[in-house]
């Protein structure tokens, strides 16, 4: 193999190419070698045919277990406040709605009435007797007592003199109720004074001698006033105070029989006994020892057969 000189770089360069394709062609060729020889070793190796034990690989069919967390719909406890409807107690002392423009007549005995205690105005609709009335109060009907005063009981004298007098007074009127203390008394009545037009009822009552003065504690404002006017009735014997009149009782004298004959004159007769013949004492005689009955006696009765002195003989049996 002949070198061609060198003759610049030029030639240098084109040098170095020839040498790279060279080396390449020599790769190649090993390479080819390899490949052949390769071949050769692979062919000669025995081909084996394996036996797969296969070992089933289980997939497991999984039931999940679930844990649920249920969704609860509670039901709330209610507790309830009731509406109660109550019935209820009543108490005995009424709600009466005041009349504050009820005035009182001028007059000197309604002077002891309490001028700044509770006023009301009512229908009289019931007389029950002499210190006791029915009143409609703005339509409510209310036992009305007299404060001060006792009227005789349903029976006792003067019971219906008393309760007719208080009719006369207050019956189908419009009056005015005053208070003293006491709102009721244990009859759940109402206690009042009461006046009708220009009369004062209380103290009328004890006036006319119909009701007694009498003092319940502790309301005894008008007291004086209607121990006044007692003693005034008292005085003038006007109901409760008239004399109780003694029954003076009337001789009955039993009727006379009819009288026998006179004896004949000339027999043994007592004078003292002209319609009969009894004989003068001894024996001093009764009226068991003889059958005359209701015979005329005049003085002097030997035998005190007319014991009354009424002139008749052996009244009885």
């Amino acid at each position: 193999m002949s070198v061609l000189p060198v003759r610049g770089p030029g030639l240098a360069i084109g040098g170095v190419g020839a040498l790279v394709v060279l080396v390449g062609a020599l790769c190649f060729q090993g390479a080819a070698a390899l490949a052949s020889v390769g071949g050769l070793v692979v062919d000669s190796i025995p081909t084996f045919t394996p036996t797969v034990t296969l070992t089933p690989t289980l997939t497991p069919s999984l039931t999940p277990t679930l844990t649920l967390t249920p969704t609860r719909t509670l039901t709330p406890t209610i507790t309830l406040t009731p509406t109660i409807s109550l019935t209820p107690t009543i108490s005995p002392t009424p709600t009466i709605t005041e009349t504050p423009t009820a005035t009182l007549p001028a007059l000197g005995s309604v002077s002891c009435v309490p001028s700044d205690s509770k006023r009301e105005v009512g229908d009289v609709v019931r007389v029950v007797d002499g210190d006791t009335i029915h009143v409609r109060i703005n339509g409510v009907d209310y036992s009305v007592r007299y404060i001060g005063v006792d009227s005789p009981e349903s029976g006792a004298p003067y019971s219906d003199e008393a309760t007719k007098k208080n009719r006369e007074l207050v019956e189908g009127k419009t009056v005015t109720l005053v208070t003293d203390v006491s709102e009721t008394d244990r009859y759940d009545r109402l206690l009042r004074y009461v006046i009708a037009g220009d009369v004062f009822v209380n103290n009328e009552m004890v006036f006319y001698g119909l009701a007694q003065s009498k003092a319940y504690p502790p309301d005894t404002a008008c007291q004086e006033t209607f121990d006044e006017a007692q003693v005034m009735a008292r005085s003038a014997k006007r109901g409760l105070w008239a004399p109780t009149p003694t029954p003076v009782p009337v001789p009955t004298r039993a009727p006379f029989a009819p009288e026998p004959p006179v004896p004949p004159p000339g027999g043994n007769c007592s004078p003292s006994y002209p319609s009969v013949c009894i004989p003068p004492p001894p024996p001093d005689l009764d009226c068991g020892d003889i059958s005359y009955r209701r015979f005329t006696v005049l003085p002097p009765d030997p035998h005190n057969f007319d014991g009354d002195g009424d002139g008749v003989g052996c009244e009885s049996g």
